[in-house]
């Protein structure tokens, strides 16, 4: 037999419940625009830029090229895939991985990310639980095991209590990751107030900091553009256009528009 219902009362939800979204809800804010004021904007290497731009450039031959001619298209595949002195096989890049560790622009990059997401989710999640400890928020309109109550109930040691109530230090945490849409809605897509958009981007940060290898990429595009068939598209067009039933009726009848000055 279930136990009697718990009864909260309606201060809660005055005192402890919404106070927890509005400092969730302003940090965040404040944490996107103090984001943005210590944003660097990283430097672009030249070469980049001119290996991205030709990879562009090939791609864009490979699915426009058969609208011009078939000596124009040769011509630049020529440009690209020449066994000798094709821009594909000639031009070979290092790939030098950079060193977190030795480069100051990335600690620089590091600390800031420390000071503007870890220590206010440290410092804020601290004085909530100092400050509404021992609160039940809520409870989730479904039932839960027991192993949901050391993250739903952070907190409150009752082993009797049933495991759908929601403490407020879990409250808490779950406001930090549960208003994207509410940032997404204010701030836009691209903000940095989602905490959990930003906990993936530091879990995924090594694989990020990894430069991409130019020469694979060159590798992949000589492939694609080597295979690629000419067909112009453009080659009957004259006929096509002499052919075609073109009304011209009317066109030349109408009176043109009087100024009025």
């Amino acid at each position: 037999m279930a136990g009697p219902e718990l009864l909260l009362d309606s201060s809660i939800r005055l005192w402890v419940v919404l106070p927890i979204v509005f400092i969730t809800f302003f940090v965040g804010v404040i944490r996107h625009y103090v984001t943005q004021l210590l944003h660097s904007e990283k430097k672009v290497e030249l070469e980049q830029v001119s290996d991205s731009q030709v990879l562009i450039r090939s791609r864009i031959l490979r699915e426009n090229g058969k609208y011009i001619p078939k000596q124009s298209f040769a011509m630049r595949k020529h440009y690209f895939n020449d066994p000798e002195t094709g821009f594909f096989k000639k031009t070979k890049r290092k790939v030098v991985p950079k060193n977190p560790m030795t480069d100051p622009s990335m600690l620089t990059d590091m600390m800031k990310g420390n000071l503007t997401n870890v220590l206010p989710m440290i410092l804020i999640g601290g004085w909530i639980n100092w400050a509404f400890s021992g609160f039940l928020t809520t409870k989730v309109p479904f039932p839960l095991t027991l192993r949901f109550k050391p993250m739903l109930q952070r907190g409150i040691e009752l082993l009797s209590l049933d495991a759908s109530w929601v403490s407020s230090a879990s409250w808490y945490f779950l406001n930090v990751f549960g208003l994207r849409s509410m940032y997404n809605l204010i701030l836009g897509q691209d903000n940095a107030a989602d905490q959990s958009r930003i906990m993936q981007d530091q879990m995924t940060g090594a694989a990020m900091a990894m430069p991409p290898d130019p020469n694979k990429a060159f590798k992949a595009e000589w492939e694609a553009l080597e295979i690629v068939d000419h067909q112009w598209a453009l080659e009957n067009i004259e006929d096509e256009l002499i052919a075609r039933d073109l009304n011209f009726e009317g066109i030349f009848d109408k009176e043109p528009k009087r100024s009025m000055f």
